[in-house]
C-alpha cells in the first residue's frame, strides 16, 4: 500500500478505521464477503460508499448495508459497470423508446477466463466470492433486469463442481414479471485472455443485437499453460476513448457533487443479488427457483 501511495502521491493507511476520519467517500474494492463489514463501518462514520460488485455476499449483508446508509444519511452506491458501457446503454435506450416493440426474449452472454492471483485467491473460495454465479454473471442478471424488469422465477444449470471448478459454466433461465424470458449464460472455462460478451434483446418490434468479437471475423484463443500478458481477473478491453469504468466513476462523483440521477440504485444492486442467489441455489438444487413474492 506504501508503494502504491507513493506511486500516485497519496496516503496509506493501516487499515479502514485509520482512514475513514480523513476522507469524505470511501471506494470499497475488497473481496464480497468483506464488503458488508465495511460500508456498516463507514456509513457509522457518516462517509459515503461506493462498492463493488456484487453488493454483499447474501441478501440479508445486502439488506443491512442499505438500512445503516440509509440511516447514517450517507450515499451507497454500487458499481454495476455494464450499466455504463455504451453498448449497452444504447440498447437500452432502444427498448424505453419503444423502437424493440414489446420484449419478449433477452440473451446476454459472457465467456471469460478464471480469475488468477499470485497469492489468496480469493476468486475461488465460494465463501467469500460467491463462485462465478455471483461474481461474474450477476452483470448480466442485473442488465436483463434493468431492461426487462423484475425477475419472478430463476431456473439454473451448472456444469463443473458447483463450489468451484477450472471449467465453471453456467446457463440461467430468467422469468419477467411481465413474461419476459431472459436466457444468461457465463463461464469461467475459456483461456486467456478472452473476455467476450453478446447479447440479443428480441421483441415485437425488432431485434437488437451485440457481439464484442464483431470487429473481428474470427479469432483465436490458444490454451498455454501460464499467460502473463492477461493479467490477473478478466477485465473487457474498450475501444472507446473513455474506459466505461472511468465514465462510471464520474457519474458517481457528479452524484456526490450535484444530486445527478445515477441508471443505479443500492435497491438495483440488492435484487441483482437476490437473482443471483436464487440461480445458485437452483443450480445446486436442481429446481427452478421464486423470487420477489
Amino acid at each position: 500500500a506504501q508503494a502504491m501511495a507513493e506511486k500516485y502521491g497519496a496516503q496509506a493507511y493501516p487499515d479502514l478505521a485509520a482512514m475513514l476520519p480523513h476522507i469524505d467517500v470511501v471506494d470499497i474494492c475488497t473481496p464480497t464477503h468483506l464488503h458488508h463489514e465495511m460500508t456498516l463501518q463507514a456509513a457509522a462514520a457518516g462517509v459515503d460508499v461506493i462498492c463493488e460488485k456484487p453488493l454483499a455476499r447474501t441478501v440479508e449483508q445486502g439488506r443491512a448495508m442499505i438500512d445503516a446508509c440509509r440511516a447514517a444519511g450517507v450515499k451507497l452506491l454500487v458499481a454495476h459497470v455494464v450499466r455504463f458501457f455504451p453498448e449497452y446503454v444504447r440498447a437500452k435506450q432502444a427498448v424505453d423508446a419503444g423502437q424493440v416493440g414489446q420484449v419478449a426474449v433477452i440473451r446476454l452472454q459472457r465467456d471469460v477466463f478464471r480469475p488468477r492471483k499470485a497469492e489468496d485467491n480469493w476468486f475461488l473460495d465460494f465463501e467469500r466470492s460467491g463462485g462465478m454465479i455471483l461474481d461474474l454473471m450477476i452483470h448480466d442478471f442485473d442488465y436483463a433486469r434493468w431492461v426487462a424488469g423484475d425477475v419472478t422465477r430463476v431456473f439454473c444449470k451448472h456444469i463443473g463442481d458447483p463450489r468451484i471448478s477450472p471449467g465453471d459454466h453456467a446457463l440461467a433461465i430468467l422469468t419477467h414479471a411481465n413474461g419476459a424470458i431472459s436466457h444468461i449464460e457465463g463461464s469461467w472455462a475459456y483461456p486467456p485472455p478472452t473476455f467476450r460478451t453478446q447479447f440479443e434483446i428480441a421483441g415485437s418490434g425488432g431485434l437488437l443485437v451485440h457481439n464484442s468479437d464483431a470487429s473481428a471475423p474470427i479469432a483465436a484463443y490458444w490454451h498455454k499453460g501460464d499467460d502473463d500478458t492477461a493479467g490477473e481477473v478478466p477485465v473487457p478491453a474498450s475501444p472507446l476513448l473513455e474506459s466505461p469504468y472511468v465514465t462510471q466513476i464520474k457519474a458517481f462523483y457528479h452524484h456526490l457533487t450535484t444530486g445527478a440521477p445515477l441508471p443505479v440504485t443500492a435497491e438495483d444492486a440488492l435484487a441483482a443479488l437476490e437473482i443471483a442467489l436464487a440461480a445458485m441455489a437452483s443450480a445446486e438444487s436442481g429446481v427452478a427457483v421464486e423470487i420477489g413474492r
